[in-house]
């Protein structure tokens, strides 16, 4: 005797049927609740950005960004220069979950090893040899997962550059020999000893590089 299309029972093996099947699923951010939000740099920041500027004073130039110039590479021993389009040099960045950077590399340059605690970030090659972990040339792109410590090397004869996306307004960026070696109030020295190995004449000679 079969069961009736109308019976709780029947309905609850359907549904479980319906539950047990892979389904398809797509997902995404929540849609903005403005269209732009230009950041008020002089106010405080809120939960998720800036507050917005009045619209009444936002122009079309607020919209766009030069990253053509090359960056000056030479001010400093790690040869290397960054150009950060984010939320705080292009405001209309504000709230749209999206930076980018500009990276110049003089030859030998080291971007030394850092994290983005808010963001996973995508790089696009353009000129030189860059040791990302492995060697990419022109043309070639990189993912780095968000909170991984990396590093780029440019490792070719010449002069480099990288473009860099995230997908985040403030990606942030922590780093490690900074955090590690100049941190204030300092990080003290029993810990870097202990857990690099090495005794306090070293810990203190590698502090003084970075005014610790």
């Amino acid at each position: 005797m079969m069961k009736s299309s109308n019976s709780p029972l029947y309905l609850l093996s359907c549904l479980l049927m319906l539950l047990l099947l892979p389904v398809p699923s797509l997902s995404a951010d929540p849609d903005s609740l403005q269209d732009f939000c230009v950041a008020d740099l002089n106010a405080s920041i809120s939960i998720n950005g800036f507050p917005c500027i009045p619209a009444s004073k936002v122009s079309a130039s607020d919209f766009f960004f030069d990253l053509s110039k090359e960056g000056i590479t030479n001010t400093s021993n790690l040869n290397l220069s960054v150009t950060p389009a984010n939320v705080l040099s292009f405001p209309a960045l504000n709230t749209l979950g999206i930076a980018m950077n500009r990276v110049d590399y003089g030859p030998g340059g080291l971007n030394p090893p850092h994290s983005h605690p808010r963001a996973t970030e995508m790089g696009l090659v353009i000129k030189g040899r860059i040791l990302v972990g492995f060697v990419l040339t022109p043309g070639e792109i990189f993912v780095i997962p968000r909170g991984l410590v990396h590093f780029q090397k440019n490792v070719g004869k010449g002069k480099g550059t990288v473009f860099t996306s995230f997908n985040s307004h403030m990606p942030g960026v922590v780093i490690l020999s900074t955090t590690l070696f100049g941190s204030q109030p300092p990080m003290p020295n029993e810990v870097l000893t202990q857990a690099f190995q090495v005794d306090d004449a070293i810990v203190n000679s590698i502090k003084s590089k970075f005014g610790s």
